[in-house]
């Protein structure tokens, strides 16, 4: 058993088990991965994968048990060659972040530029999407860290870091009923409401908080970015109900910011990475950044 014949394994899940994508990814020619692929099978004594014809098609079980055991042995590849990096200069290298707009926006920013003060050889790449997006980026080793509200938790191949705690409030022009005098839930749903799409910034908490109230809510649009729902907030479509950090006094001094916190539960953003990972030195030091500023966070 050659540790070139447990990369192929691997490339060939990554091509979906295409010969011809994974021979060219290594480098030799289709041949000469048929070859290394049959004289597995007979070390192994019992075939990998499911063929129909010269094609593979789906691996058998066997080959899916194996499988996590390659997958064990290209993290611990990957770790290997991390933790030499990290031994050899661990203030260079690259970290990408996977979080939602709201976190880059409004909750980043101060952390990464003490952290850029701190390691300015390290390059920094955020990639925004939805929190199921994240965790596959962690999974699929697109991303090193992630930053956000949903999801994380309920996986249990992360390590979760509680970060802070945060609220919702409402936004509407300042001629709105619903700017003066007190809020309740029922008086909320009175109105058409702009809010995150489902997944996003605390979505989870808002539905709770109307469906234990056994008050209807009438959403009439949703989005991923803040920005957006309060543009059409401007246009009159409906009350927003955003994260309160996201409200700027200066910047949406047209429209007034009512505080939800006595009406839905407070939303925690986590950070997370995948355990099996050895996170360089200047990962765990962006970490604790966030943990610091976290600490300090006004919202």
């Amino acid at each position: 058993m050659k540790l070139s014949q447990i990369e192929l394994l691997r490339v060939l899940q990554e091509t979906n088990f295409s010969l011809s994508q994974a021979a060219e990814k290594m480098n030799i020619v289709q041949s000469a991965v048929t070859r290394q692929l049959q004289l597995f099978e007979a070390e192994i004594g019992s075939p990998l994968f499911e063929r129909k014809g010269k094609k593979l098609i789906a691996m058998t079980p066997l080959g899916l048990r194996i499988m996590e055991e390659v997958n064990a042995i290209n993290q611990a590849k990957s770790n290997i060659q991390s933790l030499a990096a990290d031994y050899l200069d661990s203030n260079h290298g690259v970290l990408h972040i996977a979080t939602t707009h709201t976190q880059a926006k409004y909750f980043l920013p101060k952390p990464i530029l003490h952290f850029r003060e701190k390691y300015p050889g390290v390059r920094i790449y955020i990639d925004e999407a939805s929190p199921e997006q994240l965790i596959d980026k962690l999974h699929t080793g697109k991303a090193d860290i992630a930053i956000c509200t949903e999801k994380v938790a309920d996986d249990t191949y992360l390590m979760v870091k509680p970060c802070y705690e945060w609220f919702h409030s409402a936004i509407m022009p300042k001629d709105h009923p619903l700017a003066h005098g007190d809020i309740t839930l029922e008086r909320l749903a009175s109105f058409p409401i702009l809010t995150y799409s489902l997944g996003f910034t605390g979505r989870s908490n808002i539905e709770m908080a109307f469906k234990n109230s056994t008050t209807a809510l009438d959403i009439v649009l949703s989005a991923a970015d803040t920005d957006v729902i309060k543009t059409y907030v401007r246009l009159g479509l409906g009350v927003g109900i955003i994260a309160g950090m996201a409200y700027d006094s200066n910047i949406d001094n047209d429209l007034v910011a009512r505080d939800l916190s006595h009406l839905i539960p407070c939303s925690r953003t986590k950070i997370a990475y995948l355990k099996k990972n050895y996170l360089p030195l200047y990962g765990q030091h962006f970490v604790d950044e966030l943990l610091t500023a976290a600490s300090e966070f006004k919202f």
